[in-house]
């Protein structure tokens, strides 16, 4: 069996190899296909270092999506932004608009920061689709950022995996130099049953110091149909949202920035003879942020910025369906009586400070960052049943950090990035008996990064990163009983200890411009990496009785012997994640290709099994053309992942885990006849595949079709003078 699969891998790789000559081809044979070039500047990012920098000239495994990139992907959910994003993967149900973010393997309780508008978003609870959701409305947005590993362990407590953040759309993203307000409306409606969305934004400069913006979103999607027509059950939704921002600039180089964000999705959970359960759900995310920045290129000795950020997410059940009885178990003895309401609350309260100044010393330039940030947890379970309280318990976590970090730089060939960051949490609750749990710890954490450019257009560089990761209060004091049928039990654990990843990386970037005609652009980002997670948290699961035999009668798992298996989140000595990556890109103007892979492994090294939520192989490409008036533009997306057998999947797995291999196509096309009218089409799954993602539990949907209208209004600044 592991034959077939080395042999399966070894044919995806040979046709990821011959599209990247393909597209190679393609490159030099068209070069002067079109005359007219595109300019367009590289992404900036701050997420690595804080320090703002090129994407392609960051020395870490980045990659960002802009307003281009949005218009293509259509998304209808925040999971399908990350398509054909190496080592970048979701876990999400078509039952819950909420969105896991997994990179390198890590995923659930923070080992994935995510941040909207600076604030992060922590909502966490034990489940089957993903432990650590976040809830937003993919058309509020005008920037992601991800960085992959504990590189950027400087942003925030517990990102062993990495960072993902999130922009909204701002007054500038409205409006261009030059005009005083403006309004954005934006409409599409879709196939595959019913899928629409709207959303008006509008911006004005008050005058020269004062920007204001307003908007909202409504989006509701029915249930869709997958590739062989079969209707997925509850995966509607209705999403509303509303935003505002103010943007103050008391004086020069100084901004004071005050955002709000709601967010407000109804769904139904469950199906009817399938589970015990169906429940009418709300999520409502609010999250509110202060910030204070201030900036001056005449001023070397200080750049700094304060943000503070109140996030809430609350979600709400209504018990509409119960299975019957059968036997002892009784599902109202879990979940209530029909009309039984429940609640889950996360309040996230937040605070981050720093500054960066500037000095030389002889021939080297150096940027001295100093910096810290804290942040509480306050979980609030509501369930008169009790039920829900055990399984994401009540409780108070927090956390705080302090970091230093030194970039110096010499010449245009070398630059070297020190950092030492310490990290302190404390956690409180209340164990199953009653008692009270308390639990804390701390840790510096390094992190040292190498650059050497040889060639004005080639970067090689290496990083040694440690990141630390507190317990979360679900995985510290769950204790109940899984509902009917697999009625095992969780047992808490108050002893957890934290996890340290330990991650060494190497890689390389290419920036090269002018490579085949005037203006055209080749990027290249590539990287290995190995990242040692000590003391690892993992669910395990065993027999409550030293006569084993008991909880395998009948030859295997099932009722009754479910009640005689315990589970409890536990430190394993330490799992090994490693992989390779590859993202790139080469624009002509007149025409795109871009190619994406990634292969990652990851196995628990006490046991030596694999770990659970290592994504598959992938490998994507892009291909596009612009007419020569730049009014057109036509792009095919494609991704094609790997399957993942049984043999790639941990020893309690189950079989309904494992996926078969699949690949995506997508096709976007643009016509913009005015610098303020785009209206598109997009077709996503053209070829009508039935596939499932893996982590996902039930199959995407297959072809659907998407007309979209945006429609931009503005005025211009009033004219002066004679």
């Amino acid at each position: 069996m592991r034959a077939r699969r080395d042999s399966v891998l070894l044919a995806w790789r040979g046709r990821a190899l011959m599209l990247g000559a393909s597209m190679g081809a393609i490159a030099v044979a068209a070069s002067a296909a079109f005359a007219q070039d595109i300019i367009e500047l590289d992404p900036i990012t701050v997420l690595s270092t804080k320090l703002r920098e090129p994407v392609i000239d960051s020395l870490a495994g980045i990659s960002t999506l802009r307003e281009e990139q949005f218009r293509e992907i259509a998304a209808d959910r925040p999971a399908q932004l990350f398509t054909g994003m190496p080592g970048v993967s979701t876990e999400a149900t078509a039952q819950d608009p909420g969105t896991a973010v997994n990179i390198r393997g890590l995923q659930d309780f923070g080992r994935v920061a995510v941040i909207v508008d600076g604030a992060r978003q922590n909502f966490a609870r034990a489940g089957h689709d993903g432990s650590g959701s976040f809830y937003l409305e993919p058309e509020l947005l005008a920037g992601v950022d991800v960085v992959r590993g504990p590189v950027s362990n400087i942003y925030g407590s517990g990102a062993i995996g990495g960072v993902a953040s999130f922009r909204t759309k701002d007054v500038d993203d409205i409006l261009k130099a030059g005009e005083r307000w403006g309004v954005s409306t934006y409409g599409t409606i879709g196939s595959n049953l019913f899928r629409g969305a709207g959303s008006v934004f509008g911006a004005v400069r008050a005058n020269p110091n004062v920007d204001l913006l307003v908007g909202g979103t409504y989006r509701h999607l029915d249930d869709y149909k997958d590739g062989d027509g079969n209707r997925i059950p509850n995966s509607g939704q209705t999403v509303a949202t509303g935003i505002a921002k103010v943007t103050v600039r008391p004086t020069d180089g100084h901004e004071v920035k005050f955002g709000a964000i709601h967010y407000d999705a109804d769904w139904t959970h469950g199906i009817r003879d399938l589970t015990s359960v169906v429940r009418d759900s709300n999520a409502k995310n609010t999250t509110t942020t202060a910030s204070w920045s201030y900036s001056r290129p005449d001023d070397r000795l200080f750049d700094f910025r304060h943000s503070a950020y109140w996030n809430r997410v609350d979600v709400n059940t209504l018990v509409t369906w119960l299975a019957p009885p059968a036997g002892t178990n009784n599902p109202a003895n879990y979940f209530g009586p029909v009309g039984s309401r429940a609640g889950y609350k996360l309040d996230t309260f937040g605070y981050d400070a720093h500054n960066t100044s500037r000095f030389d010393t002889g021939a080297l330039r150096h940027e001295l960052t100093f910096g810290g940030d804290v942040f509480s947890d306050e979980v609030d379970n509501r369930d008169p049943g009790g039920y829900g309280d055990g399984y994401n318990p009540s409780g108070r976590r927090q956390v705080w950090g302090a970091f230093a970090q030194l970039r110096s730089r010499y010449s245009t060939w070398l630059e070297a990035t020190t950092a030492l960051r310490y990290d302190n949490y404390s956690l409180t609750g209340t164990d199953f008996r009653g008692g009270s749990v308390n639990a804390s710890g701390d840790r510096v954490s390094p992190k040292f990064t190498l650059g050497i450019s040889p060639l004005e257009w080639l970067t090689f560089y290496g990083t040694y990163a440690e990141g630390y990761r507190a317990p979360a209060v679900t995985e510290t004091l769950i204790s109940s009983q899984h509902p009917p049928p697999a009625q095992f039990i969780f047992q808490p654990n108050p002893n957890l200890r934290p996890e340290i990843g330990k991650t060494k990386e190497v890689g390389l970037n290419i920036k090269q411009d002018d490579l085949f005609k005037a203006g055209d652009r080749l990027r290249i980002k590539a990287s290995l990496f190995r990242n040692d997670v000590e003391d690892f948290i993992d669910t395990v699961s065993g027999c409550r009785f030293t006569a084993r035999a008991l909880c395998f009668a009948f030859g295997g798992f099932g009722p009754p012997n479910w009640a005689n298996w315990d589970t409890q989140y536990r430190n394993v000595a330490k799992a090994r994640i490693e992989g390779a990556e590859l993202e790139s890109s080469y624009d002509a103007g007149g025409w795109f290709v871009g190619l994406n892979a990634h292969r990652l492994r990851g196995k628990n090294l006490t046991d030596n099994e694999p770990l659970a939520k290592i994504p598959t192989d992938m490998v994507a490409g892009t291909v596009g053309l612009r007419s020569p008036d730049r009014k057109w533009t036509v792009a095919l997306r494609w991704a094609h992942y790997a399957a993942k057998t049984m043999e790639d999947l941990p020893a309690s797995a189950t079989v309904d885990q494992a996926v078969g291999s699949y690949s995506l196509v997508n096709l976007h096309l643009a016509y913009q006849p005015t610098e303020n009218v785009i209206a598109a089409l997009s077709v996503d799954n053209l070829l009508n595949e039935t596939y499932r993602v893996y982590t996902h539990q039930y199959n995407s949907a297959g072809l659907t079709v998407k007309g979209s209208l945006r429609v931009r209004f503005a005025g211009a600044e009033p004219r002066t003078g004679g």
